[in-house]
């Protein structure tokens, strides 16, 4: 059974994950030299955001966050979903889906109306999974070089049963 538990980006085994998923982008990296960018713990501590580790049976696969950014002109909360990587060999289980789905959740409860992210083109598993999920090409919001593609998606609570 897969969950998912709010874990610290620099304690384990948040850090472990994102190592693996660092060293998975650098080697599979196209066009240039992809650049780390180690991520804030204070960036994805609530209310700021949050950081998950998604766990097997108890076994950690995988992990993702989402982080408030500058909220767009129109008023909507804006959060980015971030480092959402899953160990190759959970792939193909539905389980980058649940993932990104927990996130969005994850997003809504701190506040969020829009979900925006980018991904690099390379990562065409990725591209299907947000396109599938919602997502829509919009333009550039950051200057990300490793980037080349970006994707935003309204969301909202669930009204009360």
């Amino acid at each position: 059974m897969l969950t998912f538990t709010p874990s610290a980006v620099d304690t384990e085994p948040a850090a472990t994950l994102l190592g693996e998923y660092f060293s998975s982008r650098e080697l599979g990296f196209t066009g240039g030299t992809y650049r780390v960018f180690t991520p804030d713990p204070a960036m994805f501590t609530p209310p700021a955001g949050v950081f998950v580790v998604a766990e097997e049976d108890g076994s950690p696969v995988g992990c993702g966050g989402v982080r408030r950014i500058t909220d767009d002109a129109d008023g909507a909360v804006r959060f980015e979903v971030k480092h959402l990587w899953l160990r190759p060999s959970t792939r193909g289980n539905g389980y980058g889906r649940a993932m990104l789905t927990a996130l969005e959740e994850q997003a809504v409860v701190l506040g969020a109306t829009r979900l925006v992210l980018d991904t690099n083109a390379s990562l065409e598993a990725a591209g299907g999974l947000y396109r599938s999920s919602g997502y829509v090409d919009v333009p550039a919001y950051n200057d990300n070089p490793n980037a080349t593609n970006w994707y935003a998606k309204e969301v909202t609570a669930d009204p009360a049963p």
